[in-house]
């Protein structure tokens, strides 16, 4: 399917100040921003949050909040300090990681996936009542570091205002993303885009155009309804230069989509 819009992720270029990665994404024709929490955004940084919000919106960029909340390492408490940053910020969708980050989804009992499930429910409730969406990180060593562990985790949640992202495992066979997507694409909102390989090599975004083409084509009808975005994240050597070359071909990959 299409109808995916240019975002950048600001971990892309973690040493740039706010402005600066504005202009970068404005020059670059893209149409939202997802701004990291744990450098350009912290949570509970209202000042921050509402002068990024502020060049965000100068800038006609939508905003996501790319938050490190991971449930049941990070409780209520703590989601709410970085909910609050979010709605500050003016973001319409928060990004969290399920489970603790840096642990194989194979190592949790079934009790502790029942904890985290129904931590991030209780998360999303209070997400939902302040207008913002709940999206997961679909990402190496979390909850939904395998297709069948993010397709179970969703189902247990049972919320509506929670989502997945996508992005492909480095190095993942064509094969098996559209395998993935086929199974989990219904709850999908946004997706990452990169081109690395197994050993996290960096290569330019043109040279994986047909596998995220094929990707993009493939991905089936998503209960989400708002905006979608194809966020650009991490060029090589954070040039930004690669990011320019990497965006115009995202554009590219999109217009195709569209047409």
């Amino acid at each position: 399917m299409s109808g995916f819009e240019p975002a950048l992720c600001t971990v892309t270029f973690r040493s740039l100040a706010p402005p600066q990665i504005v202009r970068l994404a404005t020059e670059a024709n893209f149409a939202a921003i997802e701004w990291a929490g744990d450098v350009h955004v912290m949570p509970g940084d209202d000042q921050a949050a509402r002068t990024v919000g502020e060049l965000s919106r100068t800038a006609e960029l939508a905003t996501s909040f790319g938050s490190y909340v991971s449930p049941p390492t990070d409780d209520i408490d703590a989601f709410a300090k970085a909910l609050e940053t979010a709605v500050t910020l003016g973001a319409s969708n928060m990004r969290i990681w399920p489970g603790t980050r840096q642990r194989d989804s194979a190592d949790y009992s079934k009790a502790e996936r029942r904890a985290v499930a129904e931590s991030i429910r209780e998360m999303a409730a209070e997400a939902a009542r302040l207008g913002v969406t709940i999206s997961l990180e679909y990402h190496p060593q979390s909850l939904t570091d395998t297709t069948d562990s993010a397709e179970r985790l969703i189902d247990a949640i049972g919320h509506d205002n929670v989502y997945l992202y996508w992005q492909p495992r480095p190095g993942l066979p064509i094969e098996e993303a559209l395998a993935e997507i086929a199974r989990i694409g219904r709850h999908v909102s946004h997706v990452h885009v990169f081109a690395w390989d197994r050993e996290r090599n960096r290569f330019p975004l043109k040279t994986a155009s047909d596998y995220w083409c094929s990707v993009l084509a493939a991905l089936p009808a998503s209960r989400w309804k708002g905006r979608r975005f194809a966020m650009l994240e991490f060029v090589r050597a954070d040039e930004q230069t690669a990011f320019f070359e990497d965006a115009a071909t995202l554009h590219r990959i999109l217009d195709a989509q569209a047409g």
